[in-house]
């Protein structure tokens, strides 16, 4: 859960990177073991093992190990949170707006009828 600006940045950083946004879509498939995590990208097991590092200091994936074998998941909850975050942003936006579209029709109505027609 984003309780703290800092854990939205966290998520926002892991997210920049194209190889991690592949990762996170694949996972949210469903889980994956980090091999077949690695198996689409041109990346060395080391390089995986340190993205999918930063995925989980973000909080978007657990990770756990069981014998030799890590298994990744999506932690869909966090994503949520994302999500309501862009959402607030988005219907803010969306209603400046619509005020900003109200006040031009009104003032292309006054400048109509300062016309004349």
């Amino acid at each position: 859960m984003l309780h703290q600006p800092d854990q939205l940045d966290l998520m926002f950083q892991a997210l920049a990177d194209p190889n991690r946004r592949q990762m996170v879509q694949r996972l949210s498939e469903g889980p994956a073991s980090v091999s077949e995590l690695a198996q689409p990208l041109q990346m060395t097991l080391s390089a995986v093992v340190q993205h999918l590092a930063v995925l989980e200091g973000a909080g978007l994936v657990r990770t756990q190990k069981i014998g030799r074998v890590r298994t990744c998941q999506l932690d869909a909850q966090a994503l949520r949170a994302a999500e309501r975050w862009i959402s607030e942003r988005r219907a803010l936006w969306e209603r400046r707006f619509d005020r900003l579209g109200a006040f031009l029709a009104e003032q292309d109505l006054v400048s109509k009828e300062g016309d004349g027609a």
